[in-house]
């Protein structure tokens, strides 16, 4: 045997399907898989054109925006941030950051980074920043200092929501003429998002988790303010330079564009749009979102147990469920015995929660019976790891999902 066939497997062999319930990468539809098995074709073939013109315009209406220009590049997420900061601003400005969990955090580290002051605006990550904070620092910047407030739509570390309209309408209360930017890559195409009617200035979002996509492609959404501030942004830039993508005949991708996603991402967009539709998407998510919720809050049941992570309802996110353990239980042990014996891959903790939470993704291609499943084996898991808990956690979930529609 060779080197590659004599390895031992890192864990046993499982039959069937991975039940995968991570909160990004997500499940991708089989349509979708087979819609990206295509030969490579020449990117400015007029044929590949019509595939990628319907899929922004597709990306546009997921969006809700009309006025919007979207800019895709390779990248991930994390690529997506760096443009909306370096296309808008310029060194030395202002920009107020929310804290939602980690992955606001990480948008402060990388604005400081790039040489931007960030305006850092603490909060309790179980219950979401209060929007009198957010009051407080608008009125007080008479002088318009702050040049962007940057959101995280979803923050899939805490298993929170902000809600970005509520920004707005500060922003506009205060005539504060900052650019409201919003990360949206975990909450796009999974729970409302408004770009036009939000005004939301510059959005950021990914190919993998609600699009249903593999990793590979992240876009910026501008709005013609943004484009006006992004003329005068003096922040160097290449790769990412809004500028060079609308010379481009896409208007994105400094370099060569990944044709095979977008093929699987016309398949997504039908899907969504037009098989199940955008609304319809919604309730989903929105739906299997309360059964998880209604098995964790029964598994918690009298405190002993594990707990939701988000104590506030009008935060809770519909696209991942945080699950934060009992004291002196490590959220890894359920983890590694959910993947090992059970074939059930749950998200880690993130930042400060590592070893203290494991999350549940119920985002992209997923239904009741994958959730059901879900949670029975982490139910499993968590007997066989001796956490505490109320046994039926799942019944809880059964009953949420049978449960008549408000």
């Amino acid at each position: 045997m060779d080197g590659l066939t004599a390895k031992t497997p890192a864990r046993p062999m499982a039959r069937g399907r991975l039940f995968f319930a991570n909160p990004g990468p997500t499940n991708i539809p089989d349509s979708v898989l087979l819609a990206t098995a295509r030969a490579s074709v020449d990117f400015n073939d007029p044929a590949f054109m019509a595939v990628y013109e319907s899929c922004m315009a597709g990306l546009k209406k997921v969006l809700k925006t009309e006025a919007g220009t979207v800019f895709c590049m390779t990248t991930s997420g994390h690529g997506a941030w760096e443009a909306s900061l370096v296309n808008v601003l310029s060194p030395g400005d202002t920009v107020l950051i929310p804290e939602t969990g980690h992955f606001s955090d990480t948008w402060a580290k990388m604005a400081q980074r790039l040489g931007y002051h960030v305006q850092w605006l603490p909060a309790d990550w179980r219950q979401g920043i209060e929007m009198a904070r957010v009051r407080e620092a608008l009125a007080a910047d008479a002088a318009h200092a702050i040049k962007a407030v940057c959101c995280v739509h979803n923050e899939t570390a805490a298993g929170t929501r902000l809600p970005i309209e509520r920004v707005r309408a500060i922003l506009d209360e205060h005539g504060h003429p900052a650019l409201l930017m919003a990360d949206t890559i975990s909450s796009l195409g999974c729970f409302d998002f408004r770009m036009d009617e939000w005004g939301v200035d510059v959005c950021v979002g990914g190919s993998q988790k609600g699009l249903m996509l593999p990793t590979g492609f992240a876009f910026t959404g501008a709005s013609p303010k943004a484009l006006e501030a992004h003329r005068a942004a003096t922040t160097p830039r290449f790769y990412l330079d809004w500028s060079q993508m609308l010379a481009r005949p896409q208007k994105s991708f400094v370099g060569t564009v990944p044709v095979t996603l977008f093929y699987g991402l016309a398949e997504a967009l039908r899907l969504m749009l037009e098989e199940e539709g955008l609304e319809n998407v919604f309730r989903r998510h929105a739906r299997l979102a309360r059964a998880v919720r209604a098995c964790v809050a029964h598994w918690g049941e009298g405190n002993s147990g594990p707990q939701l992570f988000c104590q506030n309802p009008e935060r809770v996110s519909d696209s991942v469920t945080t699950v934060l353990m009992p004291e002196g239980h490590d959220a890894e042990a359920v983890r590694k015995i959910a993947l090992e014996r059970f074939n059930v891959s749950t998200g880690a903790g993130l930042n400060v929660l590592a070893g203290k939470v494991f999350r549940i993704g119920h985002l992209g291609d997923l239904n009741e019976p994958m959730i059901l499943g879900t949670l029975g084996a982490v139910e499993m898991a968590l007997e066989l790891a001796g956490v505490p808990h109320r046994p039926g956690g799942v019944q809880a979930a059964m009953a949420s999902l049978t449960r008549p529609p408000a």
